[in-house]
């Protein structure tokens, strides 16, 4: 199939894919499970003009999979500020764009919404062809409440400011969604439950839609020990799902923990858990030693 045929392959039935009016794409694509894509992905990755990917060699394992043989052209965080005036220029030029990231939902974690914002200022329509997403993936088999919630994206890598960002996350009443790599994972947890508090549920969702895949429940205690016990929990792209704060003891208790590491930056362990006690009605004791990394 050449591109002047815009066409693909669904098992083996060849499918014509439609014209696309003007406007940059948004496609979703698989987080793992290559037959996770959407019929109307696959038309829009045929039938753009421009095909911009996070990363061409990813994407070319899904675009071959489907028998979609298109050029494509790189734009991720290292190369936005000159790809993204090319693709804007395109645009403009009345040209039909489709971005897709290394898998999952564009804007999600990545730094596309230079483009969205780019292409809403030179007037360009944007349009979202939804699918997958890891985040939304994993909150729905979490069990935990899922009318409100907040996505943290990755924690910051330095554990100094992870600690202060858990801090202040400490007492959010709404479920919490994380994503973590597999080099921090471990580090990640032993924070979250200090931070937390030890029976704080969570779920970790690990490898989603992919051969290895694993939902593990339980305590941040728990899940701490389970990926310390085992190296296999250990590897893989994560999704954590920490459940927010309860009423009354669990609030105090989180707003406890969170004044108390503002606190012990300044005072000594038992001053601040002392103050901290004091000002949220939280248990001394459950604050003292409480401090980052014991």
């Amino acid at each position: 199939m050449s591109d002047g045929n815009k066409s693909y392959l669904i098992g083996q039935t060849e499918v014509a894919a439609r014209p696309l009016e003007p406007a940059l794409y948004l496609v979703a694509t698989p987080i793992g499970n290559l037959a996770d894509i959407t019929l109307r992905a696959l038309e829009t990755l045929a039938a753009a003009d421009v095909l911009a990917c996070e990363d061409t060699r990813v994407s070319r394992v899904l675009l071959e999979r489907y028998g979609i043989r298109r050029r494509t052209t790189a734009y991720h965080e290292h190369n936005a500020a000159q790809a993204g005036p090319r693709l804007i220029e395109a645009l403009e030029a009345g040209r039909s764009v489709a971005l897709i990231s290394d898998a999952g939902t564009p804007l999600v974690s990545d730094p596309g919404y230079r483009l969205v914002r780019a292409a809403r200022e030179a007037g360009v329509r944007v349009s979202p062809v939804p699918g997958p997403c890891a985040a939304i993936a994993a909150l729905s088999v979490a069990g935990m409440p899922s009318d409100r919630f907040a996505f943290e994206g990755f924690l910051p890598a330095k554990a100094s400011a992870r600690r202060e960002r858990l801090a202040a996350l400490a007492g959010e009443p709404r479920t919490l969604v994380f994503y973590e790599s597999s080099h921090r994972i471990e580090e990640s947890l032993a924070d979250l439950r200090q931070a937390f508090g030890e029976e704080r549920p969570a779920v970790l969702a690990r490898e989603l839609t992919k051969l290895f895949e694993t939902v593990l429940d339980g305590t941040l205690a728990e899940l701490h020990r389970r990926v310390q016990d085992d190296p296999d929990q250990r590897k893989g792209e994560f999704v954590l799902v920490v459940q927010g704060v309860g009423e009354d003891a669990d609030a105090r208790l989180a707003e406890g923990r969170r004044v108390h590491a503002i606190l012990a930056r300044q005072l000594p362990p038992s001053t601040a858990a002392k103050l901290a006690a004091e000002i949220t009605g939280a248990p001394r004791k459950a604050l003292y030693g409480a401090g980052p990394g014991e």
